[in-house]
């Protein structure tokens, strides 16, 4: 098939396929009626569904390094799982007070959970070696903060002072996941003589 045909059947696919996700059922549009909450309620969304991602990601390396000839802070690894379980839970509570509700997969949170499908794949792959792995933690850690930073900036723009304040202390802790992470894949990689093999 021609380059041309091809994209003009793509700019058509494009333009007239239905939208992924959904704010919220049909009998709270009433709740949400501002764009601003309806936004910040898409980007809870996909926060909630990263953060479910997240307790998967360090399930799977937390495995992985009880198989690894490497030492490394499993501890760590399980406090991270365990506060990415709280933000999860956070998050929930957060939807219901804006009166939406939280097994609702809004549009965000369909597209968040397509882009890190690969790295969990990357995670639980026994091929992937350590250094792969934090790779991708890392890679879902800096997605992570970013999100979390965003969150508290709709947050004050929708006047929600006490949901930002909640979201800080989230936000501190995903900013230490990442330094942890960071920290374990560069002297991973900067240690001589040390394996890569997981």
């Amino acid at each position: 098939m021609h380059p041309e045909t091809i994209s003009t059947i793509r700019r058509e696919y494009f333009m007239n396929a239905p939208k992924v996700g959904s704010i919220e059922p049909p009998e709270q549009k009433t709740i949400l009626t501002t764009t601003g909450r309806r936004l910040l309620v898409d980007k809870l969304g996909e926060r909630l569904a990263f953060e479910r991602t997240g307790v998967r990601l360090y399930e799977a390396v937390i495995l992985k390094c009880g198989a690894s000839a490497l030492d490394l802070p499993t501890d760590r690894l399980r406090e991270i799982r365990d506060q990415e379980i709280e933000h999860f839970f956070l998050l929930q509570d957060a939807i219901r007070e804006l009166g939406a509700d939280p097994t609702v997969q809004t549009p965000c949170a369909d597209v968040i959970g397509v882009a890190s499908a690969g790295l969990l794949q990357v995670v639980t792959d026994s091929r992937t070696d350590m250094a792969q792995t934090l790779n991708a933690i890392l890679t879902a850690e800096l997605t992570d903060n970013a999100g979390w930073e965003l969150l508290i900036e709709l947050c004050l723009q929708e006047e929600l002072s006490d949901l930002a304040d909640r979201f800080r202390r989230a936000y501190r802790q995903e900013a230490e996941h990442l330094t942890t992470i960071k920290s374990l894949l560069t002297e991973m990689m900067t240690t001589p003589g040390r394996t890569l093999e997981s």
